[in-house]
C-alpha cells in the first residue's frame, strides 16, 4: 500500500482506524508513559512524565527500567523530592546512568525543576505562557527557564530546542501526554491551559518512516522543518486533535509494519 493509491478521504479513514487500534490502554504496558500512570497527584504525573520522556530514546524496555530507577531514587514521590530533597539526597543521584544521560544530568534536572516550581509556578504555567499558537515557542520558554540557573553545559543537549532546528520528539511527546485528553486512559489531559490543536507531532524514525511511505511527509530529515510539514498535513486530517495520529504512525512503525507500506 502507498499514498499513491489512497485518496485523501481514504487516507483519513485508514489513519483513523489505525489510531483507534493503537490508542488503547494496552499501549501503555511497554511504553514510557507507563511511568507517570503510576501516580495520581498532578505534579507527580508531570514530573514522572518529564523524566520518562527525557530518557525516551532507544529500547523502550530499557527506558521504562531507567525511568523506574529514577522514581525509586526519589522514594516514588517525585514532587516532594524535587521540592524538599536535602543536598545529600540529591548527591546520591550521581550514580545514575542511562546511555548519555548520567548522574550529573539527573542532579541538574532536579535543581532546574525545583527552580521551575518555586520561581515560575510549575511546568504547565511555563509551557502555557510560552505558547504562541505552536508548541515550539512553549518549549523554548520552558527551556529558557529550565536553564535559567547555573548549569552544566553538557545537560543542555537533553532538553531539545526546536527553535534551533531539533524535532524535539521527546518534549512533543511529553506535551501530548499532558495536554491531549483521549478518553482512553492513555494521554492524561491534565493541562487544560493549552489546546490540543496547537500540539506538534513527536516525530521519530518510526513515525517518520510511515509518514513518508504514506505521502504525508516529503522532507527526508527528522528535524523541526519536517515536524512543521507533517503538522500541517495532520491538521488537515483533524484540526482539533492532529497529534492523535502519533499512535497510528508510531504504532505501525515500531511494530515493523511500515515495511508493508513500501511503494511499488
Amino acid at each position: 500500500m502507498s499514498r499513491d493509491v489512497l485518496s485523501f478521504e481514504e487516507l483519513k479513514i485508514f489513519l483513523d482506524e489505525q489510531t483507534d487500534r493503537f490508542n488503547r490502554p494496552t499501549f501503555i504496558e511497554h511504553d514510557p508513559i507507563a511511568i507517570p500512570h503510576r501516580y495520581t497527584l498532578k505534579e507527580d504525573i508531570e514530573i514522572a512524565g518529564f523524566f520518562a520522556a527525557s530518557l525516551a530514546w532507544g529500547n523502550r524496555k530499557a527506558i521504562v527500567k531507567s525511568a523506574s530507577s529514577i522514581m525509586q531514587r526519589m522514594d516514588d514521590a517525585p514532587y516532594d523530592f524535587i521540592l524538599h530533597a536535602k543536598p545529600s539526597e540529591i548527591k546520591s543521584l550521581s550514580s545514575f546512568v542511562h546511555r548519555t544521560f548520567n548522574g550529573q544530568d539527573l542532579i541538574q534536572f532536579v535543581k532546574s525543576l525545583r527552580h521551575v516550581y518555586t520561581a515560575h509556578g510549575g511546568m504547565e504555567t511555563l509551557f502555557a505562557e510560552g505558547f504562541q499558537n505552536n508548541a515550539a515557542s512553549g518549549i523554548a520558554a520552558f527551556r529558557k527557564a529550565f536553564f535559567g540557573i547555573p548549569h552544566a553545559a553538557r545537560t543542555t543537549k537533553h532538553v531539545s530546542d526546536p527553535v534551533a532546528g531539533s524535532a524535539a520528539k521527546r518534549l512533543h511527546m511529553f506535551l501530548r501526554w499532558m495536554v491531549r485528553q483521549d478518553q482512553r486512559g492513555v494521554d492524561f489531559g491534565l493541562w487544560r491551559s493549552i489546546s490540543p490543536a496547537a500540539l506538534s507531532i513527536p516525530l521519530d524514525v518510526h513515525s517518520g518512516n510511515i509518514a513518508r511511505q504514506l505521502g504525508l511527509l516529503q522532507r527526508k530529515q527528522n528535524d523541526a522543518k519536517a515536524v512543521d510539514e507533517l503538522d500541517a498535513t495532520l491538521r488537515r486530517l483533524d484540526p482539533v486533535d492532529p497529534v492523535k495520529y502519533d499512535f497510528a504512525l508510531f504504532g505501525l512503525g515500531v511494530s515493523g509494519e511500515w515495511k508493508n507500506f513500501a511503494k511499488p
